[in-house]
């Protein structure tokens, strides 16, 4: 009976380990969005690029940032920005907004989790 009790706890040990191994990480996010995302998108507020500014993207309705260039059908998406939403849109752009001008995309879950998190803590830092 204790072989079974103490083969369960290992279990529920390195389950539980390996959950906060793959939890988003928003340092590892920050290096993908220097990486891929900065050459067209700022994080400072009111300096938009190609894209838009991400300051407090997050709880921010699409298409609504001052200045910035949008497509027809991202001013028209009826969306506020969350991590779900960003990691949808950033895993296929086209798919979720047709004619979006973002060509973009990041197939990585883990790397799309990272990048919502690390985006995700800028607008708590706001």
């Amino acid at each position: 009976m204790m072989r079974i009790v103490g083969f369960w706890s290992l279990v529920f040990l390195f389950s539980g380990a390996a959950g906060l191994a793959s939890a988003q990480d928003a340092a590892v996010g920050e290096r993908l969005y220097r990486q891929r995302c900065s050459s067209c998108h700022s994080i400072e507020a009111g300096q938009n690029r190609i894209g838009p500014s991400l300051a407090g993207i997050v709880g921010r309705k699409a298409g609504s940032v001052e200045g910035a260039r949008y497509s027809q059908k991202m001013r028209e998406l009826d969306v506020t920005w969350d991590a779900a939403q960003l990691e949808t849109f950033i895993a296929n752009p086209r798919a979720m907004v047709p004619g979006t001008t973002m060509t973009v995309s990041i197939a990585n879950a883990a790397d799309r989790a990272n990048i919502a998190a690390y985006l995700q803590g800028l607008a708590i830092a706001n």
